[in-house]
């Protein structure tokens, strides 16, 4: 039997915001019990999460504008993202 993944399932925790560019810019560090976080970007963005301080780079995941998506994580890890086209903000929303 194939596992199931419950998406959005969780409370929400701290929330932070990130402004990215055309030069990336990291989260903080995730806590101690964050296992998934929600991410939604303002403008289309690349992004990468990852251990001590990761940066996005155009090869990395593509994120679009308003979509929120849901991803798992370790805790102390950090996402860092760039932008597409135009600079934005990273909304994200740690899920524990």
């Amino acid at each position: 039997m194939a596992a199931q993944q419950y998406i959005g399932a969780g409370r929400q925790s701290a929330t932070q915001n990130v402004a990215y560019t055309g030069t990336a810019a990291a989260s903080t560090v995730f806590s101690s019990q964050t296992y998934k976080v929600r991410l939604l970007a303002t403008t289309d963005c690349y992004f990468r999460i990852g251990d001590g301080t990761p940066t996005a780079t155009t090869s990395d995941s593509y994120l679009p504008a308003l979509a929120a998506e849901y991803f798992t994580c370790t805790p102390g890890q950090k996402v860092s993202a760039v932008q597409v086209t135009a600079a934005g903000s990273l909304n994200v929303t740690e899920i524990i």
